[in-house]
């Protein structure tokens, strides 16, 4: 009978490697290798990089500032209107009772000052404080463009956004003067009036001529008279 031989597991434990193999099986399971990723896991988004917004809030502050010079080209009055609580339905509603030839523009202080600073509107920068919408008047019926607000801030009850100030053929209007714009003749008035003016020396030219003739010598004898002592 032949004996078989079996060889049994030895149970003494296998030899602990060295620290300096444990350390380093420590540090690369900790640290994963980057070549080692998933390609198929998803990337992280990409963040804006701040040169851009910069660039984006700078290209949008220059248009600003051109948009309000070139508002300012033949406009006869420049207003600032306090516009804080409007909501966007409100300034619909005003551009629509505003005539064609006003402009109303929502701006910042600075960027509105940036563009008038150096003209005649400079003068408008008391105003340059809180928030304020831009009434640009591209027309010498000023009354035309400043009643319709009237109308509208009384129809709202908007009391508290009243005028910040005005300028007027290169005056400023505190708030409390703005509404002595408001009764500016217009021109229908204005071409009445000189046409008034005009209308009362012929009348009184012609009732001289009308005069006896005597009467008329010595009108003209007087005023040969006054002239040659102007001499």
């Amino acid at each position: 009978m032949e004996a078989t031989l079996f060889i049994f597991p030895s149970c003494k434990p296998p030899p602990s490697p060295p620290s300096s193999a444990l350390q380093t099986l420590s540090l690369k399971s900790h640290f994963k290798n980057p070549l080692s990723c998933n390609l198929h896991s998803p990337s992280p988004p990409l963040r804006r990089r701040p040169s851009i917004q910069a660039a984006i809030s700078r290209n949008k502050k220059e248009e600003t500032v051109e948009t309000v010079k070139q508002q300012l080209v033949d406009c006869h009055l420049l207003a600032g209107i306090k516009y804080q609580g409007f909501t966007v339905k409100q300034f619909q509603d005003l551009r629509k009772l505003l005539p064609e030839t006003s402009k109303l523009i929502v701006a910042k202080n600075t960027l509105v000052y940036k563009a008038i600073e150096g003209t005649e509107w400079e003068v408008l920068k008391p105003c340059m404080k809180g928030m304020n919408a831009w009434l640009f008047v591209h027309s010498e019926e000023i009354p035309a463009a400043i009643k319709p607000y009237r109308s509208f801030q009384k129809e709202r009850k908007l009391e508290g956004n009243d005028f910040a100030g005005a300028v007027f053929e290169g005056k400023f209007y505190p708030s409390e003067e703005v509404k002595a714009l408001e009764s500016l003749p217009t021109r229908a008035e204005v071409y009445a009036q000189l046409l008034g003016s005009l209308q009362r020396p012929a009348a009184a030219v012609v009732g001289t001529l009308q005069a006896p003739a005597r009467d008329l010598v010595l009108l003209l004898k007087a005023y040969v008279k006054k002239l040659e002592e102007s001499q």
